[in-house]
């Protein structure tokens, strides 16, 4: 099952397994069965504190638990965790085996007093880059603490289990039989819904914070590249961020990452905050900016008021809040979100196996959507409102050599259709005739680009009439003191190379816009706050 050099891997981190530990497998006759059995075993014959028994009971088959020894810790796996999962399963392993997790012990303690029965069901795909982070959380969570129970399920392998829970997309979760949340959570997201507490504590340690000197808002790579570049200056930096990694969480392949031939979105997240965390940097996740109220004079002290109804001082703020996918606002599309509208081809692609589905957008995005969705959807409708598709040759023809892909330009959406509970179709006009269509499907792939993050600073710094920040050349907005950088500017071309170079302009920006600053001014504005 496993090849020579990842068992090899495989082995040298079994070797920091603790406590003995059992994997207990359910399996039946078929051949996803037979392949589980050939992966459990490969793993068993690696380390001699693990051992296999091919004797489990479970319902779901093929599943298998991992199992400490004669105690109570337990994870579970539905299907067979290769793909994006197998790095789950490894931590799975290790932390049932007594490894210490990476995880920060306020958040440790936090999970160990959780109240009350969990138990956790987490619908997911191999090939979704969203899935890992949640499905090793709540692997973690059920480690720490015996009343959370958690079992990861392949959705592509229990397609009826996913038609009659009416699972869209992935990651889905369930909480005791009942619609937890659905896409990329993170293990302090989690136990902060689970502990009724948790925001009021993180607000009155937010309050008590002293003044920055460089307040960072926003933990994609342009914020990140703002730190670093504050925090190597030697002076008082922070980060808040509704969560570190941004967009770049939701992003698939990175091919042009100059250096790097290839890697994946939450590897390149998960090492900007690594980076960022080598440095005297305030760190607060999880931490979603409403205010942003301007110092009343050059040199005094930002505001940044928080959901949680805390604020953070600085006397340079830089805004790197970046985009979101943008949606196409038409009736219907909210009500069906996560019930066969989703903007994730490679999360939820495996859900929609030999159904018809369709694509908005024509770019890039739209384009790459549905060469990957045919090969595993029945038939893909690609629908782009411009009178040509505006992705790059080599794509196009790509496109064009598939059996299953119909493209409909100048065609503007103009509702998803339902029956109450998922999507059935979608209606359109022909932009060139005037005519309204209809096209039978059961999942709508939204491709039609970002919208900046900015609707909380309408009224503070000036915007484009795309909701963009204005920048200039140094990363300076209309509001001295205050810079701006990354995907939610006015720069073109949102690229991720491009979002790091301008966080590191706007941090050097920053400080000299601070080593400029007469020092008594400085002085005096922060002893009053």
């Amino acid at each position: 099952m496993l090849e020579a050099d990842l068992k090899t891997q495989l082995q040298a981190y079994l070797e920091k397994v603790v406590h003995p530990i059992e994997l207990v497998a359910s399996l039946d006759h078929q051949a996803s069965s037979q392949e589980l059995k050939g992966l459990l075993e490969d793993i068993a014959s690696l380390s001699d504190k693990v051992s296999l028994r091919l004797d489990g009971n479970d319902a779901r088959k093929p599943s298998f638990a991992i199992n400490r020894v004669g105690t109570d810790v337990s994870v579970r796996f539905a299907g067979i965790p290769m793909g994006h999962e197998f790095t789950s399963l490894v931590l799975a392993l290790l932390q049932v085996g007594g490894h210490p997790s990476k995880a920060t012990q306020d958040v440790i303690e936090q999970v160990r007093h959780l109240d009350g029965e969990y138990r956790f069901e987490t619908f997911m795909s191999l090939s979704c880059h969203s899935c890992p982070d949640t499905v090793q959380a709540l692997n973690l969570m059920s480690v720490l603490n015996p009343n959370i129970k958690h079992v990861a399920i392949d959705g592509a392998l229990f397609q009826d289990e996913v038609n009659e829970r009416q699972v869209m997309s992935v990651p889905t979760v369930f909480l005791n039989g009942e619609l937890f949340d659905t896409g990329r959570m993170s293990i302090e997201q989690i136990a902060g819904r689970l502990d009724s507490n948790a925001a009021d504590r993180a607000a009155e340690k937010i309050k008590a914070k002293a003044p920055f000197e460089v307040l960072v808002i926003g933990g994609g790579p342009a914020g990140a590249a703002a730190a670093i570049y504050a925090a190597r200056k030697g002076i008082r930096t922070g980060v808040a961020a509704e969560r570190f990694g941004g967009q770049v969480l939701d992003t698939m392949a990175i091919e042009n990452f100059i250096s790097v031939t290839y890697t994946e979105g939450p590897k390149l997240a998960a090492a900007l905050e690594q980076h960022v965390h080598e440095y005297d940097v305030d760190v607060m996740n999880l931490q979603r900016a409403e205010q942003l109220i301007p110092a009343t004079t050059e040199g005094g002290l930002h505001e940044v008021r928080l959901a949680n109804g805390a604020s953070l001082k600085a006397r340079t703020v830089i805004l790197s809040t970046g985009a979101r996918w943008r949606n196409m606002n038409v009736p219907g599309e909210q009500e069906y979100r996560n019930k066969g509208v989703t903007y994730c081809p490679h999360c939820d692609g495996p859900l929609f196996k030999g159904k018809h589905v369709a694509v908005i957008g024509g770019g890039n995005s739209g384009v790459e959507a549905a060469i990957d969705l045919a090969g595993i959807v029945g038939h893909v409708t690609l629908l782009e409102f411009d009178s040509k598709l505006r992705a790059d040759e080599v794509l196009q023809r790509k496109l064009r050599s598939l059996p299953n892909v119909d493209v409909i330009v100048s065609a503007q959406t103009t509702e998803v259709l339902g029956d109450g509970q998922k999507v059935t179709g979608l209606n359109y006009t022909d932009r060139s005739s005037g005519e309204s269509r209809h096209v039978a499907l059961e999942g709508v792939f939204v491709q039609i680009g970002l919208l900046p993050n900015t609707e909380w600073l309408k009224g503070t710094v000036k915007l484009s009439p795309r909701h963009e920040i204005e920048v200039d050349a140094r990363g300076e907005t209309s509001v001295p003191g205050v810079f701006a950088a990354g995907d939610v500017t006015t720069v073109p071309y949102k690229q991720i190379v491009i979002a790091m170079g301008e966080g590191s302009k706007a941090s050097l920006s920053a400080f000299d816009y601070l080593i400029r600053l007469p020092v008594e001014e400085a002085v005096r504005e922060t002893a009053v706050a």
